[in-house]
């Protein structure tokens, strides 16, 4: 861990302490860096936002993509105050910066009440063992959808 490591993970905790201090949410911070520089923050705005996807990791990144106007954080670091859950923990591979960096573990998380583990389990079940039931409908009406995709010549791929 170089110095400037441990300086962007600072900002990322400070991110979370001023967000659970002002009641947005959760006490979780991020920041999104590039060429030494922070171009994306978030703190967790969960109960402040009524949205249960606004995670301090998601925050950072939508912001970040603002900033540089991309959907992509090639040669881009992350750093956020605790391990990501399932949802941010995709939305940093579908970002596909180079690395990420998180101080808190998932089982200090879960110590004080936030216990992703529950959907890290969820997620390795077969879908009709998962405690949320899904159901498959109207598949051949969307796939007219995906051939149309596939045929577009105009589409940005990702």
């Amino acid at each position: 861990m170089t110095k400037e490591d441990k300086f962007f993970m600072q900002e990322a905790i400070k991110l979370a302490r001023e967000g659970m201090e002002n009641n947005d949410g959760g006490p979780f911070g991020a920041v999104v860096v590039k060429d030494g520089k922070i171009i994306g923050r978030g703190n967790n705005h969960v109960t402040g936002k009524h949205d249960p996807t606004a995670h301090a990791e998601i925050e950072a990144i939508r912001d970040a993509c603002r900033t540089i106007g991309d959907f992509q954080l090639k040669d881009c670091t992350i750093y956020t105050s605790c391990e990501p859950c399932p949802m941010c923990l995709g939305a940093i591979y579908w970002a596909r910066p180079k690395k990420f960096y998180y101080a808190a573990t998932r089982e200090d998380a879960a110590n004080i009440g936030f216990d992703d583990d529950f959907i890290y389990k969820e997620i390795g079940l077969s879908i009709d063992k998962r405690s949320i039931p899904a159901i498959n409908i109207s598949r051949k009406e969307a796939i007219t959808v995906f051939e149309s995709w596939a045929k577009k010549e105009d589409k940005t791929e990702y």
